[in-house]
């Protein structure tokens, strides 16, 4: 196992694409290596064969309390014909160990391409996410919704709208755990582009602004696609890819323009968080037709850096025992203060002892640690450690990262 050159980035593109079973156009590949580095692309090798890849991205998240450097995971396979040898193991150990060795960031974070399998290398499952499909003939809102007068939707083509885009984001990012900070890059490699193979059978990507005299307070991108049944009923639909704005009225009023599109039936909303406050503008929030799925994935590679890095909800002064299987320097007994910002080993006896992966779900607040211990997972020693630390590392909002990575 080694870092590629950048000679073998064609041959990581093919392993990743064999792996996951994928076909993309060459710009795809172009647009990732605009955004990947080299120097944190890992490949396995057997012999002069490329066997299996992964890949860091450096970035800057959200935390509770304010932004940190965080290392997204991504690019993760294995060939099929080297499954089941130990590969994608070595892997993902050879990757902790650098991010550690490097010391860049105390935490990393994925999303999962199988729920199965980060778990098993100290991941935890961090935030949530709803996906929500939404009849537009049962999409009124509550009389209650807030509007704004001096508000007034704007189209706008996508790219032209860049700078607002970017403005209401960064505005939105530091409030929300688990969002990152997007470069130059990302916007044009992973949020405009708008090939034949990004639009997957939808049409164009477009984007509406909610905005008033002195600018844009929120925005949408979706897509749509024209439809009619058999008896020439418009039955189109929307596809939503984002929505933000930095306050309700704006909110409000930019949901309504994609839910009261002209000739579409029905808006498919994606990986919204799960205190989306469109669950409360609905006046039948059963409309939303919401369903379940994982969004990040958080690991702690440095259990004292991490939680050291993040503020707290509430005073803790505990003992825990962390187990840690992978990184065997994060493992033992640390003391966490947390109105000292203080994480460090101590001889102490353990208040609470918990794998790595549960502490990593609970880093963004956004996941009980109640729950894990009535599930067997987390040992408490000393009556009213479990609340204490509950208490302390729970966050409001809920943690979502928007994109996947």
């Amino acid at each position: 196992m080694r870092p590629i050159e950048e000679s073998e980035w064609p041959a990581f593109v093919a392993v990743d694409y064999e792996a996951f079973s994928a076909t993309y156009p060459v710009e795809i590949a172009d647009r990732w290596r605009e955004v990947l580095e080299i120097d944190r692309l890992l490949s396995a090798f057997d012999g002069d064969l490329m066997v299996g890849c992964a890949a860091a991205l450096s970035f800057e998240m959200t935390v509770p309390g304010g932004p940190i450097p965080v290392a997204g995971v991504t690019s993760v396979g294995v060939l099929p014909s080297h499954r089941r040898r130990g590969v994608l193991t070595a892997l993902m150990t050879r990757q902790l160990h650098g991010l550690h060795e490097e010391g860049r960031e105390a935490v990393a974070a994925l999303y999962a391409s199988q729920a199965a399998i980060y778990g098993r290398f100290g991941y935890g499952r961090a935030a949530d996410t709803l996906n929500f499909r939404i009849p537009t003939h049962g999409s009124v809102f509550t009389r209650s919704a807030p509007a704004d007068p001096a508000l007034r939707l704007r189209v706008a083509g996508p790219a032209d709208a860049l700078a607002d885009l970017r403005r209401i984001y960064d505005a939105v990012r530091p409030g929300r755990p688990g969002m990152y900070a997007r470069s130059d890059g990302y916007w044009r490699t992973e949020i405009l582009p708008d090939t034949e193979h990004d639009r997957g059978g939808m049409g164009p990507l477009r984007c509406l602004i909610a905005e008033d005299a002195t600018g844009a307070r929120g925005y949408a991108l979706f897509r749509a696609k024209a439809g009619w049944d058999e008896h020439g009923v418009p039955d189109g639909e929307v596809r939503l890819l984002e929505l933000f704005a930095s306050d309700p009225a704006a909110y409000a009023l930019v949901w309504r323009g994609v839910l009261d599109r002209d000739l579409c039936t029905v808006v498919h909303a994606e990986r919204r968080p799960v205190d989306d406050p469109i669950t409360h503008l609905l006046a039948e929030p059963r409309q939303l037709h919401a369903g379940w799925f994982d969004d990040l994935w958080i690991r702690l590679v440095d259990v004292d850096r991490a939680l050291a890095s993040r503020a707290y909800a509430a005073p803790a002064d505990l003992v825990l025992d962390v187990q840690d299987e992978f990184c065997p320097w994060n493992a033992g007994r640390r003391r966490l203060v947390t109105d000292k910002a203080s994480c460090e080993p101590t001889g102490a006896p353990a208040d609470l002892t918990l794998p790595v992966d549960v502490l990593g779900a609970a880093y963004l607040g956004g996941r009980s640690l109640r729950a894990a211990a009535d599930a067997g997972l987390v040992r408490e020693h000393r009556p009213g450690a479990l609340r204490e630390l509950s208490a302390a590392m729970a966050w409001d909002p809920a943690p979502w990262g928007c994109r996947v990575f």
